[in-house]
Parts: C-alpha cells; sequence; structure tokens
C-alpha cells in the first residue's frame, strides 16, 4: 500500500485527504522538514512524498494529487472526463501552485524576500504576500460563484489542493476569508466532510 509522508500544516494534508476520499489502504507517516526520516524517501527534504511498494516515490503535491486521481477512477476525483476536463484539473493544480501557495512564501518567511532584517522591512515583505494572496482568492471567490466544487465534474483533488491554503487564509490573511463567501463556503463544506474531519483529528491540525 502507498505511504505518505506529511508534516502538520503543511500542503500535504490534501493527498491525506485524497487518500481517505479514495478508502483503499494506505500508511500515513509524520515528519519533520529536513529531518533524516523524511530525507531518506526525499532529498529535498519536502513533504508531501508518496512512495508506492515497490519503492517508486512521487514529490510534488499537484503531481500526487492528479496521479492518485487516475491511479483510482472509481473514486471520481480527476474533476471530469475528457481533453478539456483534464487540462482544467492541470489549470487549476497549476493556479494552487504557482499562484496561492507561493503568494503564502513571502507571509511564512519573509527573510528570504529581503537583506533588510529590520522588523519594518520584513514586515512590508508579509504585507506584500497578503496582497499576492488576496488577489489570488479575488481570483477563486469569482470562479466559484455559483459552484459548490471547482471543477465542473464535482468533488476533485482539486478542492483537496484548496483546504490547507484556505486554512491557511482564515489563520494568516486580515479578515481571513471573509472577503470571500464563496470561498469561506468551499472550505467549510469540506471541512464539515467526515473523512476530513478524520484526517485533521489524525494529524492534530489545529
Amino acid at each position: 500500500m502507498p505511504t505518505l509522508y506529511y508534516a502538520v500544516g503543511a500542503c500535504s494534508l490534501a493527498p491525506h485527504i485524497v487518500l481517505e476520499w479514495i478508502g483503499a489502504p494506505y500508511e500515513a507517516i509524520k515528519v519533520q522538514y529536513g529531518s533524516k526520516e523524511l530525507l531518506s524517501v526525499n532529498p529535498a527534504g519536502a513533504v508531501p512524498t508518496l512512495r508506492e511498494d515497490d519503492g517508486w516515490l512521487l514529490t510534488q503535491c499537484g503531481a500526487i494529487l492528479e496521479y492518485l486521481a487516475a491511479k483510482h477512477p472509481e473514486a471520481g476525483l480527476a474533476g471530469g472526463d475528457g481533453a478539456r476536463a483534464e487540462a482544467e484539473t492541470h489549470r487549476w493544480s497549476a493556479f494552487f501552485t504557482s499562484d496561492v501557495h507561493a503568494s503564502f512564501w513571502p507571509i511564512f518567511m519573509p527573510f528570504r524576500y529581503t537583506t533588510d532584517d529590520s522588523k519594518s522591512a520584513r514586515q512590508a515583505v508579509v504585507d506584500a504576500g497578503h496582497k499576492l494572496a488576496a488577489k489570488q482568492f479575488d481570483v477563486l471567490n469569482r470562479h466559484l460563484d455559483g459552484r459548490d466544487y471547482i471543477l465542473d465534474g464535482g468533488r476533485s483533488v482539486i478542492d483537496a489542493y484548496s483546504f490547507p491554503m484556505m486554512r491557511w487564509a482564515i489563520k494568516l490573511l486580515p479578515g481571513g476569508l471573509t472577503e470571500y463567501p464563496n470561498v469561506q463556503a468551499l472550505h467549510d463544506r469540506i471541512a464539515d466532510d467526515p473523512a476530513v474531519q478524520k484526517v485533521l483529528a489524525r494529524e492534530g491540525a489545529r
């Protein structure tokens, strides 16, 4: 069975949720970033990392999610059938990887984006991150108008991908998701799912 290496609070929450939605046996192992245990399977020291029984390793959240959807078509998590549905899945996976997730890096690690060690300089970086993230959640909020889920094919791995980032927004953005009611509704819809609650409890996520 597959093994997922995850860290609490990270985007690895997304494949953890998807594995639970699929319902097939799997193992989830909590690790620390850069730990010897994680480095032994992923030299980059990053999560998520997925290991199959034959030792094959897959990294990068978007790739893992799309692989799981393709491996388990019976779960119906690919977001639809056909070339356009597949393209939409790739599109939104890229959006969360390159636009939404990236917008949080200045908030998480402002020291990476300035050589000025002053508190005011780092706060300016954080503020810029807030603006970047707000722009992306506005895009998502407009897309979700009249929708229950992100893709036309119903609940998918892309909704799972959005979930940890929506949780970050609630905790880290001024006002949380109050300006994005459609995004808040998606968050609540996913958070109410029993499988998601099970995963959150297992991870000890707050």
